[in-house]
């Protein structure tokens, strides 16, 4: 891509970041936790075997409540090093892309931006539940063919490829440390609240890849 293109690209999701830091709170597009959803198709009992497979204990659950508290008034200086990162990658903001125009979508992406910075939120509180389940299980579908785009009613590519899905959690957990150094907590305590990061975030990714897995193989 040329560089006067890329940048563009960046600029984008810049405005779309003033746009977002400006915006009144309000109700948060799309966002149906908690709300009467189908029933995941992945059961408790099985969510806490991956738990299990994880090594996710009590303890990592203490530690991402802990990360609540040190995240909350981060979370949009987080997403803008999230933004930054697919905003200046191609392959990645080809996502958010209007399928006519092929030009990055600002609505699209501060809808989305909203939802992540609750999602955020979502993780540290650590409540894994039947409805938390539920959700989940919405996200997956919103990343897969089955169901992108139609919380936002966009028109934009149809499917995030699972290669994408799966590699992102590097960096989101990778950039996430710095934040959570910032809450005056300990250096052990820094590394346990990371550590229990990096265990829910891929267990959210798992929980994410099913509807891509072929009948059966979950």
């Amino acid at each position: 891509m040329q560089p006067s293109k890329l940048a563009g690209l960046i600029l984008t999701v810049a405005l779309t970041t003033t746009l977002l830091a400006s915006a009144k709170p309000g109700t948060i597009p799309g966002y149906t936790y908690g709300k009467p959803l189908p029933t995941s198709p992945v059961s408790l009992e099985m969510l806490a075997d991956i738990k299990k497979s994880l090594l996710f204990t009590a303890d990592d659950e203490k530690y991402l409540r802990m990360s609540h508290d040190v995240l909350k008034p981060q979370v949009e200086d987080i997403l803008d090093v999230w933004y930054g990162f697919v905003g200046s990658n191609p392959h990645l903001i080809v996502y958010f892309s209007d399928a006519r125009t092929g030009k990055p979508n600002g609505e699209y992406l501060k809808r989305v931006r909203k939802r992540f910075g609750q999602w955020i939120l979502d993780t540290a509180r650590a409540d894994y539940d039947q409805n938390w389940l539920n959700y989940q299980h919405q996200i997956a579908l919103r990343h897969h063919r089955t169901g992108k785009n139609k919380t936002d009613g966009v028109s934009s590519v149809p499917h995030i490829h699972f290669r994408h899905l799966v590699a992102l959690h590097y960096p989101v957990t990778a950039t996430l440390k710095p934040f959570l150094s910032k809450g005056g907590h300990s250096v052990s305590e820094v590394e346990k609240m990371h550590q229990a990061w990096l265990k829910s975030v891929q267990l959210q990714v798992i929980l994410w890849s099913y509807p891509y897995i072929k009948q059966g193989d979950f």
